[in-house]
C-alpha cells in the first residue's frame, strides 16, 4: 500500500503522524518504552496539539528484538499474532548523552536522542543491519474513510537483496515488488500465494518478521526505493528484528521463535503416486497403477487417493464412495501388504449434502455469520460451510472423523485448501478478528490434523501434504507448491516458490511432478521427474489426466526408475539433512545465497539450489537439454556423469534425459546407502562413504542417522598428500569408502579405518 506521491508529497487522502523527535523513555523490567513526537520541539507550546508514537522494545530470545509501535492504545481488539516460543535471554539498556541502546545477545537497537534526529538503528554487534529514521515510522489516517494504518520503513543497503515473504512465484529477489500478505488460491502463475509469511530475509543476513497473522502490505523498494515498507490496518504495528550471524543462522533463529519443523518419517521421502483430481477411477484402476509400477520395477512407496474417493457433492463426509470402493478397509490392507503407505485427500469444508453439515450445524461447529446463521457458499461444494477451528470442540469433532480413517488403515492426509476463508460479516467462536483469522485459519487447520497424526501414529510418523500455511506452519510438514501447469515456465516458477518458502524455515517441500494443469509432453515429464525426485518429497499428481510414466513414453519409465533408485540410495545423506532441518530449522532445499552468502554471484540465483549442504541441483528447463549453472569455488563432482567441474564460474552443458547437473560440493563425504528400492532402511549398513574433492590438509565429516534421525555412525576423512584417511565410529563395520573423482584409487581398510591411496595427478 502506497501513501506518498513521490518522495516529497503525501497522497492527498492521507494525514501522517511521523515519529520525528525523541520525547523521553521509561524502563519497565526488560522492556524499554520510547516516545517519539510528530514534530520538533523548540518550546513548551510545541508540546500541544501533536501526535505521538509509543515504541516499545522487548526481546523474546537472544539476538532477537521486538519493536512495537502504537498510536492510540485504547483501540478495541489486538492483532492475531503468531505463536512464539520465548527462550532465556539477557537484556541490557544503556544510555549516554546522545543515544539509548537496547541489547539482547548480539542484537542491538540504538535510539537517537538528539533534537530533530529521530532514528532507530539495528545492529548485530557493531555491524549496522538496517534503520528506521526520518519520516519512516508513522501512523497514516485516511481522511476520506477514517481508516488508520501503521507504517514502518526499514532501510536497504547498497546492493542489498530481499527474499522470502512466503511461497512466492514471482521473481525470487523481491526488490521492486509489492507483496500482499493475504493467502489466496491463485495457482503458481500469479502474484498471489497459498503460503503468505510476513517474514523477509536479507542478503546481509538479518530477518524481519511482522508480528501479525493478519493482513500486511509490503513495498520492497517500490515506494521508497531505498527502503522496505510494511503497513497494517489499525493503531499498532509490531515486528521482530532477527540478527543471525548469516542467513542460515537467522532462519534457524526464526524457527526457534516460531517453531521448528517436525521430522517426517523416512518412508515419506519415497515416491508418491496419486489418482489425479477429476479422473475416473476405482480399485481396479488404482490397482492397475500399482501393478504397472511393479511390472516396470519402479519403486513406489505411497499411494494417494484424491477428492473422488468420496462421493460427489458430499465433500467432506469422509465416507468412501461405495460405487467405486466397495471394500475400502480390505483394499487398504491389500495395499499395505504390498508395502505401500496410504494418503487420502481432505479439506476443512463441509458440503450441505454431507451428513456432517447437519451434525456440525446443530453442535455449533461451523463458522457463523454475525447474525448467528451458518456461513455458506456454493463455491467449490454446494452450500458448503467451514469448520470453525477456533472452537476446541469443533477441532476435536473433526479429528474424530479423521481418526476413523486412520483406524481403517489410512497413514496420512493431504490437507488441501485453507485459503478461501471469508472475512465479511463473520463471527468466529473465539471472537477473533475476521480479517486476521483469514491467514491464521490454516495454522489451526493443519495443526489439528498434524496433532492427531502424532497422537495416533506417534511422533516421528506424522506427515501431511499441505497447501496453505502461515507463520508457524513449518511445524507441520510437508507442503507442496499448489496448482502449476505442464510447462517449463511453470516448472521454473514452482522452483522460485519453493526457494522463497525455504527462506521462511519450511524444511520439507514438494510439487506436482510434470504440472497439475494440462498434460505434459514426454520431454517435460522426464525433466520434471529429475527435479521432483531431487526435492525433499516427490509426488506424481495431476488434474484431469493420470501421471503414470507409461502414458508418456517408455523412456519416461526408465528415467523415473533411475531417479527413484538414486533418491533411495541418497537417503542416508538426505535423512541426515532432514534431521538437521528439524533440529535447526535450516531447510533441506536451500537457495544458493543461503549456503554461500559470501559469493555475490549466488545472490540472485533461482534456477538451481542446494539440497542440503553437499548437493547442488540445477534442473533442466529447455527441450534441447541445455542448462547454464554456476558453481562456487572448488572442484565439484557430477554424481550422475562422474565428471569433475571447476568452481568459481558458470558452465553451459547439454544433458540427455538420464543426467543433469547434480554436483557434489568439494570437501564433503556423501553417504550413499545400500538400498535402491525403498527410502526407509538401515542407512548405516553397507553404506558407502564417498569422499568428494579434498585439498591437501583438508578434513570432512559426515553423520549417518537411524530411522528416528538420531546419529548411529560418524566418519571423518583427512587428506595428507596423496592419501586420504577415513575413520569411522559406530555402525556394523560393513561400510566401504571411495574417492569420487578417482576410480583407480587403492583402498586399504582395517577395522574402523581406511586409507585411500590416490592415483598420481589426482
Amino acid at each position: 500500500m502506497k501513501f506518498t506521491n513521490g518522495f516529497w508529497l503525501m497522497r492527498k487522502e492521507y494525514e501522517p503522524t511521523f515519529a520525528v523527535e525523541y520525547a523521553g523513555h521509561e524502563v519497565d523490567g526488560e522492556s524499554l518504552v520510547v516516545y517519539g513526537v510528530a514534530k520538533r520541539i523548540t518550546d513548551r507550546g510545541d508540546c500541544l496539539n501533536i501526535g505521538m508514537l509509543t515504541v516499545t522494545f522487548t526481546s523474546p530470545m537472544e539476538d532477537v528484538i521486538h519493536t512495537e509501535v502504537t498510536h492510540f492504545d485504547g483501540k478495541a481488539g489486538k492483532p492475531v499474532r503468531p505463536v512464539i516460543y520465548p527462550a532465556e535471554r539477557t537484556v541490557t539498556v544503556t544510555e549516554d548523552e546522545n543515544t539509548l541502546t537496547y541489547q539482547s545477545g548480539a542484537a542491538k537497537a540504538v535510539i537517537a536522542k538528539a533534537s530533530g534526529s529521530w532514528c532507530v538503528a539495528y545492529y548485530r554487534n557493531d555491524r549496522l543491519l538496517t534503520m528506521s529514521d526520518y519520516r519512516n515510522m508513522a501512523r497514516m489516517l485516511n481522511r476520506d474513510t477514517g481508516e488508520s494504518y501503521m507504517v514502518e520503513q526499514l532501510s536497504l543497503d547498497v546492493g542489498e537483496y530481499v527474499y522470502g515473504l512466503g511461497e512466492r512465484f514471482t521473481t525470487f529477489v523481491k526488490n521492486g515488488q509489492i507483496v500482499e500478505n493475504w493467502n489466496e488460491d491463485g495457482g503458481t502463475a500469479s502474484e498471489q500465494g497459498y503460503k503468505c509469511i510476513p517474514f523477509y530475509l536479507s542478503s546481509k543476513g538479518y530477518g524481519i518478521l511482522v508480528d501479525t497473522l493478519g493482513e500486511v502490505s509490503f513495498e520492497i523498494g517500490s515506494e521508497k526505493v531505498e527502503e522496505v515498507q510494511f503497513s497494517v490496518p489499525g493503531e499498532t504495528l509490531g515486528y521482530y528484528v532477527i540478527a543471525g550471524e548469516d542467513p542460515k543462522g537467522t532462519v534457524s533463529r526464526y524457527c526457534e521463535l516460531t517453531g521448528k519443523p517436525a521430522l517426517p518419517p523416512a518412508w515419506s521421502f519415497g515416491l508418491w503416486l496419486t489418482t489425479s483430481f477429476t479422473t475416473n477411477y476405482d480399485e481396479e484402476t488404482t490397482s492397475s497403477f500399482i501393478q504397472g509400477m511393479a511390472d516396470r520395477d519402479i519403486p513406489l512407496h505411497v499411494f494417494h487417493f484424491d477428492c473422488y474417493w468420496m462421493r460427489a457433492y458430499r465433500w467432506c463426509d469422509f465416507i468412501w464412495d461405495p460405487d467405486t470402493f466397495s471394500d475400502p478397509a480390505g483394499m487398504l490392507k491389500r495395499y499395505h501388504d504390498r508395502g505401500l503407505k496410504i494418503c487420502v485427500w481432505i479439506n476443512p469444508y463441509i458440503g450441505q449434502m454431507s451428513y456432517l453439515f447437519k451434525e456440525g450445524k446443530e453442535k455449533g461447529y461451523l463458522l457463523k455469520k454475525t447474525d448467528g446463521s451458518v456461513w455458506q457458499t456454493d463455491l467449490w461444494q454446494p452450500g458448503m460451510a467451514l469448520v470453525d477451528f477456533t472452537n476446541p470442540d469443533a477441532a476435536a469433532w473433526y479429528q474424530g472423523k479423521l481418526k476413523a480413517l486412520l483406524d481403517m488403515g489410512v497413514d496420512c492426509f493431504k490437507t488441501d485448501f485453507g485459503e478461501r476463508v471469508p472475512v465479511k460479516d463473520i463471527q468466529w467462536f473465539d471472537g477473533s478478528d475476521p480479517a486476521d483469522m483469514h491467514n491464521a485459519y490454516t495454522y489451526l487447520y493443519n495443526r489439528a490434523v498434524f496433532t492427531l497424526l502424532e497422537q495416533e501414529k506417534q511422533k516421528g510418523n506424522a506427515v501431511l501434504f499441505a497447501r496453505s500455511a502461515t507463520v508457524g506452519g513449518q511445524q507441520f510438514p510437508a507442503h507442496w507448491g499448489g496448482d502449476c501447469s505442464a510447462t517449463y515456465s511453470s516448472m521454473a516458477e514452482t522452483l522460485r516458490g519453493g526457494l522463497s518458502l525455504a527462506c521462511g524455515g519450511f524444511g520439507f517441500w514438494s510439487h506436482d511432478i510434470s504440472g497439475f494443469e494440462q498434460t505434459a509432453s514426454p520431454d517435460i515429464y522426464k525433466r520434471w521427474c529429475q527435479f521432483g525426485l531431487m526435492s525433499s518429497h516427490s509426488r506424481l499428481h495431476g488434474s484431469s489426466s493420470y501421471r503414470v510414466p507409461w502414458l508418456f513414453d517408455d523412456e519416461s519409465c526408465v528415467v523415473l526408475k533411475e531417479m527413484v533408485e538414486l533418491k533411495c540410495r541418497l537417503m542416508p545423506y538426505l535423512y541426515q539433512m532432514a534431521a538437521v532441518s528439524s533440529e535447526t530449522g535450516v531447510p533441506m532445499m536451500r537457495p544458493m545465497f543461503m549456503e554461500y552468502p559470501g559469493d555475490r554471484t549466488c545472490l540472485p540465483l533461482d534456477m538451481q539450489y542446494m539440497m542440503g549442504d553437499s548437493l547442488l541441483v540445477a534442473p533442466v528447463f529447455r527441450e534441447n537439454g541445455e542448462v547454464e549453472y554456476y558453481l562456487p569455488e572448488g572442484k565439484w563432482y557430477n554424481l550422475m556423469t562422474e565428471e569433475l567441474r571447476e568452481g568459481g564460474k558458470w558452465h553451459t552443458e547439454t544433458f540427455d534425459y538420464h543426467a543433469m547437473p547434480l554436483m557434489v560440493a568439494p570437501g564433503r563425504i556423501l553417504a550413499l546407502g545400500s538400498c535402491s528400492t525403498k527410502p526407509d532402511y538401515d542407512f548405516a549398513s553397507g553404506v558407502t562413504l564417498a569422499v568428494s574433492w579434498l585439498a591437501d590438509g583438508e578434513c570432512a565429516q559426515v553423520t549417518i542417522p537411524d530411522l528416528c534421525g538420531k546419529p548411529v555412525m560418524r566418519a571423518e576423512a583427512v587428506r595428507r598428500g596423496q592419501e586420504i584417511t577415513v575413520t569411522v565410529q559406530g555402525g556394523d563395520g560393513s561400510w566401504q569408502t571411495k574417492a569420487l573423482w578417482d576410480k583407480d584409487a587403492v583402498i586399504r581398510k582395517e577395522g574402523n579405518q581406511a586409507v585411500i591411496a590416490l592415483s598420481e595427478g589426482k
